[in-house]
């Protein structure tokens, strides 16, 4: 009996290290790895939602960042997520105010800039989370969409996965970080959202500041007065206080910029007459790197915007009534020293940590 045993103990070694060396030999074995994101917790920051099935790896991550910078998820092998959301830009345009696809066409909304996108699924509780009009509730279906908009990439799903099963390295890919060489569209949309969720945009000036790494300059402070004062800059209710990190209320807001919209916003989805004209409420974070603004690109500079909503917003009739209640005072009235602080507080949002970031840089 001490025989066999020994036996059934070396056999299990040899078996062991036989697994072993097979696993380090193959590069592309599956790898479940878990993510580590690199979330501050302090000051409003939180833990944000992850589906369960869409667990983030590292291999998973690694993979959707190579998908995002891969121009066979285009129609003519032309154009990639990145070419038109560029990691110097904070994930938007290059400047642009609308985007031109595969065919030369050009889109009717400027490219949303690209960062802190898995909070969007804690704080919208609605069916109603990405893109300008609210057309996407989860990251995975929001990947699809320009992939196959016929005036972005125009592809076919089908030519997509077809093109990257024949490709010598992305089977492996896709068999490391999910378990099998077999390529779909719900993989290549895991894969992208993966990605795209570590995206994390927190160390800016601003957030130096709150982390007491940094003083705040007077012009700052008096900005930031005035960004969350009712009687002048009044950002907050749609941007959020400043007890939440984000800038952003997640929500969708008709903020006058035309008495009759051109572009029905959220009504294109939801088919109701109360949401025309109303958009995502971008986040403030980054605007240094993501010009021109608004949903269709109209203003070029931020003092273009800042003068918009003192003394330009639109009485219309689905508009906000934050925005509404100070068009009997002819807007909000702030002076040209109010302008330039509330400006300067705007632009301490900006990370520039953040665009330089290797990680999220073509691999």
């Amino acid at each position: 009996m001490k025989r066999l045993a020994v036996i059934l103990f070396f056999i299990c070694i040899i078996i062991t290290a036989c697994r072993k060396d097979s696993q380090i030999g193959d590069p592309f074995a599956y790898d479940p790895t878990p993510y580590k994101f690199n979330i501050p917790l302090t000051y409003g920051w939180s833990l944000f939602p992850v589906p369960a099935d869409n667990p983030q790896t590292e291999a998973g991550v690694r993979l959707g960042r190579k998908l995002f910078f891969e121009p066979m998820l285009s129609a003519n092998n032309g154009k990639s997520c990145a070419s038109c959301h560029n990691p110097a830009f904070a994930f938007s345009d290059n400047g642009n105010a609308f985007s031109e696809g595969v065919t030369g066409e050009k889109g009717t909304r400027n490219a949303m800039p690209l960062f802190n996108l898995g909070w969007t699924d804690k704080y919208n509780l609605t069916i109603h989370r990405y893109f300008w009009d609210g057309g996407a509730n989860d990251l995975e279906r929001q990947a699809i969409g320009p992939i196959t908009s016929p005036i972005e990439m125009a592809a076919n799903l089908n030519d997509v996965t077809r093109k990257l099963q024949n490709h010598p390295e992305y089977p492996g890919l896709f068999r490391k970080a999910f378990g099998s060489d077999s390529i779909t569209t719900s993989k290549l949309t895991k894969a992208l959202s993966q990605f795209e969720r570590t995206l994390i945009s927190s160390n800016s000036p601003y957030d130096k500041a709150e982390r007491k790494e940094r003083l705040r300059t007077q012009s700052e402070h008096n900005g930031m007065i005035i960004y969350i004062s009712e009687s002048k800059g009044d950002c907050f209710h749609c941007h959020g206080n400043l007890s939440a990190p984000f800038f952003t209320d997640f929500s969708f807001h008709n903020n006058g910029l035309d008495k009759v919209s051109s572009d029905q916003g959220l009504a294109r989805i939801t088919g109701k007459a109360e949401d025309m004209g109303k958009f995502k409420v971008p986040s403030l974070r980054n605007l240094v790197f993501t010009a021109p603004y608004m949903h269709d690109g109209r203003f070029k500079t931020l003092q273009e915007v800042v003068e918009f909503y003192n003394s330009g917003t639109q009485n219309a009739a689905t508009v906000s009534p934050f925005i509404s209640k100070h068009f009997a005072a002819g807007g909000l009235n702030l002076t040209p020293q109010d302008k330039i602080d509330l400006l300067t507080f705007l632009i301490s949002l900006s990370d520039t940590s953040f665009v330089l970031n290797s990680k999220y840089s073509e691999p």
